[in-house]
């Protein structure tokens, strides 16, 4: 395939396709470990006609492995599709496999999977602000929300004893009560994060030539967005009043969540939603520290069973695992667990036999729903549009690519 140097880019020539030119660009590089994403896109001139998105080539065989793993080491092997998004990614699958075990984690335990679930949230938005701001080279953007989710990060880290991968939620509670400092440490961080977006709201959202280049692109209706199945901050920037969380799983129900909604379905509108949501989640956050109700962290029918040699752990708020957790049976059925992620909703389909092991798991994640904006939002626009849209849809290759 012969070489095409074009002004600032080199592409393959690929031929031709429904009477147009067709040439492969790639916009690099890429992390090997992300999933080898690459968008295949159709032009008459500059402007597109088609975009054909290819997820890659790393599946990670997620659903299959699960299958030959007993349940409680599957909470590990789920979280590695959003290492960046790790309590909200795993508790709706800790919730369904409650459900088959009949065990109900008591409040206070509900309390802290939202506490960190929302603290997740945060880092997650960052993140994929940080990386917009590097789509459209505002290269302080990407430092100043990077640098910043360090700040969430550590609070994260303070409660799991983990940055990352934490594997808090657990059947039947949390892994760690709440340290005492978290308060504190919380408190600080909330104060210095609302003044940090009214920096944001300077020096990126309000900024024209960011604006000029998010206003009006990749319009998507309430209607479209129904109809294409999008989900989360890129469904709600669209008008349509939906979050999972409004289910009111984990304690939900009891801080009376309201979801933040846009109306113009534009870039720039997904970006307002995801740096309003940062708000209400640290609003969140501070309502279920002043609600926190006190009591067991975890479920009396495990705690009993912990080995008296380190039941003293549970007096210094940890938890030390007993033995017999990991051969836990399930009854037989079938059971749905719906958790918002910070991309969107994310749901599993789980079917148990009564074994140590579930039959079969299915995973349907929000990047893999999104997937389909790249095309339905990106025709009609120029090349140049290209990363502004990529960049406000939040996408995450190893969600999709899993």
């Amino acid at each position: 395939m012969a070489l095409v140097q074009l002004p600032g880019m080199v592409g393959r020539e690929l031929g031709s396709s429904e009477g147009l030119r067709v040439v492969e660009l790639n916009i690099g590089a890429q992390h090997p470990a992300s999933g080898h994403m690459r968008l295949i896109v159709y032009l008459d001139g500059d402007v597109i006609v088609r975009v054909d998105p290819d997820i890659g080539y790393v599946h990670r065989t997620v659903e299959k492995l699960a299958e030959g793993r007993e349940y409680v080491r599957i909470i590990s092997l789920v979280e590695r599709m959003t290492i960046i998004d790790a309590c909200n990614v795993t508790l709706p699958y800790v919730e369904a496999v409650e459900r088959l075990l009949g065990v109900e984690p008591p409040p206070r335990a509900r309390y802290l999977r939202t506490i960190l679930c929302e603290v997740n949230r945060i880092a997650s938005h960052l993140y994929g602000l940080g990386i917009g701001g590097i789509f459209l080279n505002h290269s302080t953007m990407y430092m100043w929300a990077f640098g910043d989710r360090e700040v969430f990060i550590h609070l994260a880290s303070l409660l799991t004893g983990s940055r990352l991968t934490h594997t808090y939620p657990v059947f039947g509670g949390v892994r760690r009560d709440l340290p005492q400092v978290f308060r504190e440490e919380f408190e600080k961080a909330k104060r210095y994060m609302l003044r940090r977006l009214r920096e944001y709201d300077k020096v990126f959202f309000n900024n024209p030539v960011i604006r000029g280049r998010l206003e009006g692109v990749g319009v998507m209706t309430a209607k479209q967005a129904v109809a294409l199945g999008a989900t989360g901050p890129n469904l709600r920037a669209s008008g349509v009043r939906y979050d999972a969380r409004m289910t009111g799983y984990a304690a939900y129900g009891e801080l009376d969540f309201e979801p933040v909604v846009g109306s113009e379905g534009d870039a720039l509108e997904r970006v307002w939603v995801r740096l309003r949501e940062i708000e209400a989640s640290l609003e969140l956050i501070d309502r279920a520290l002043r609600g926190l109700p006190e009591g067991p962290f975890m479920a009396e029918k495990f705690t009993k069973t912990v080995p008296p040699a380190v039941r003293h752990w549970l007096g210094k708020g940890r938890l030390k695992l007993p033995g017999s957790y990991v051969r836990l049976k399930t009854r037989p059925g079938e059971v749905l667990g719906r958790g918002e992620m910070g991309r969107g909703e994310i749901t599993y389909y789980l079917v148990s036999d009564g074994g140590m092991k579930p039959y079969r798991l299915r995973i349907v994640t929000p990047s893999a729903r999104n997937v389909v904006l790249f095309d339905a939002l990106a025709r009609g626009h120029t090349l140049m549009d290209l990363p502004a849209i990529y960049g406000s849809i939040d996408y995450f290759p190893p969600e999709a690519d899993r």
